[in-house]
């Protein structure tokens, strides 16, 4: 799996402003975490005994069909925070951790944030 093309020297946002190409990229994998239902799929399967999880252990947990369930699966493995592997008929699915150390280290703010300058007029927007 190849790192997110926007975190290839994982600066965090603080230190310096995302291009528009980036901030789109990485709009996918946040908008992917930003389905209720897709952030208690990546709980569960990071959360479960052996740190993988197949289908049949994520279905009982919802209140979505199987169909729904394996949207969600699809979704997140398109941005990457998940991968699978088929066995006889079940999928078992495991979370990418250094997917989520990039996303981690991206949001990390630097050591040391200076305080701002107070202004003497007031913004121009």
């Amino acid at each position: 799996m190849e790192p997110l093309s926007v975190l290839d020297c994982c600066v965090p946002l603080a230190r310096q402003p995302l291009v528009p190409g980036q901030a789109a990229e990485l709009a996918r994998v946040f908008k992917a975490l930003g389905d209720p239902a897709r952030l208690r799929i990546l709980s569960l399967v990071a959360s479960h005994e052996g740190g993988e999880a197949c289908v049949c252990d994520l279905t009982a947990g919802f209140e979505l069909s199987q169909p729904t369930i394996s949207h969600h699966l699809k979704v997140l493995k398109e941005v990457g925070l998940l991968v699978s592997e088929r066995r006889a008929s079940w999928v078992y699915y495991r979370v990418v951790p250094e997917r989520l150390a990039e996303l981690s280290s991206l949001l990390q703010p630097p050591a040391s944030v200076p305080s701002p300058a107070p202004r003497s007029t007031p913004c121009s927007r």
